[in-house]
């Protein structure tokens, strides 16, 4: 079954949730029309008529298709974090903040298969959608053959709105794998849509999200400073994945102060936006799962950065001394 018919049965099924979705129909429908002038104008431009410029510019999508998925792709994301940090905060709260979530937001948090099935209807939520955008923009670089659809995938990034690239995406994964790999009678009481695993390809770890049975997206767990695998990872605000010692490295602060401590003007090294360690997010969930599933790699860079953590310290101490014996 194609990829429209079954998103639409989702999007439908969800009607009376009022969720926010992409609008594949009316997105298509816009390509749909464009397609037909770009016919038309083509086949004027073989006669010798007309320039072919709706290969170049098109005013039907600058202003009507794009502003339109990005709302869209705004209000879904938006969504999804929302949901998906309130959903985590929930799990990982203890004592008096458990109980005042649990009343706040009158969540079930002894139901380990509530918990499963809200995690995993929000994770089938977030990768339908994020699949419907990579569609319609496929789309657009077939009706247009320009590069005005790479520049909007690139835009969509630098506003965080690329679902795929989003931590609580990341958290809400491995909370998935957690919860299921810790409670095997929860299995069969969820639908088969949506389904994730922690993937080895080599030493290279991956998320590996399937959908329908038959999408796949590799989320790739490498971080990008050290080149191994993430360890005590963190996201920064523009939703890059580290290490957090790598993360502390790159804003030049060391692990004693944290990246609280972060110059404002630090940039992230792969996106080069700047001001993005301040509010930079551990990934718990993530952390679990990989220190379980590869436990003597987690063990090695325990030992090796508990031995550079305990330098920074001493070296820490050392200048604080120092400082306050200048000062006596």
């Amino acid at each position: 079954m194609k990829f429209a018919k079954k998103y639409l049965e989702f999007v439908k099924g969800r009607h009376n949730e009022e969720l926010p979705v992409v609008h594949l129909k009316k997105l298509k429908k816009i390509l749909k029309n464009c397609e037909i002038k770009d016919q038309i104008i083509i086949s004027k431009e073989e006669h010798g008529s007309v320039p072919c410029d709706c290969l170049r510019h098109c005013s039907e999508c600058d202003e009507t298709f794009f502003p339109s998925l990005l709302k869209d792709m705004f209000e879904v994301v938006y969504f999804f974090n929302q949901s998906a940090q309130k959903l985590l905060e929930s799990h990982l709260a203890s004592g008096i903040s458990k109980y005042i979530l649990f009343i706040k937001n009158k969540f079930l948090s002894g139901s380990q298969v509530n918990l499963m099935k809200e995690g995993n209807d929000l994770l089938t939520y977030a990768t339908i959608n994020a699949v419907a955008v990579q569609k319609i923009l496929k789309k657009y670089d077939k009706v247009h053959c320009s590069m005005k659809g790479q520049k909007f995938r690139l835009e969509a990034q630098v506003k965080d709105l690329d679902l795929l690239k989003s931590p609580w995406l990341f958290e809400l994964m491995a909370f998935h794998i957690n919860l299921r790999e810790n409670k095997d009678e929860t299995k069969d009481s969820l639908p088969v849509l949506f389904d994730c695993l922690l993937h080895m390809d080599g030493e290279k770890p991956y998320l590996l999200v399937t959908l329908f049975s038959s999408i796949s997206l590799n989320l790739d767990l490498t971080c990008p400073v050290c080149l191994e695998t993430v360890f005590d990872p963190i996201s920064l605000s523009c939703s890059h994945i580290f290490c957090y010692m790598c993360a502390c490295s790159v804003a030049s602060v060391t692990t004693v102060d944290g990246l609280k401590f972060a110059d404002p003007k630090s940039k992230c090294p792969i996106c080069r936006q700047v001001g993005v360690f301040k509010g930079a997010v551990h990934l718990d969930e993530l952390s679990m799962l990989l220190s379980r599933s590869l436990p003597e790699y987690w063990e090695e860079r325990f030992q090796r950065e508990r031995k550079e953590r305990l330098k920074q310290a001493k070296e820490h101490w050392e200048s604080q001394c120092r400082a306050f014996m200048g000062y006596q």
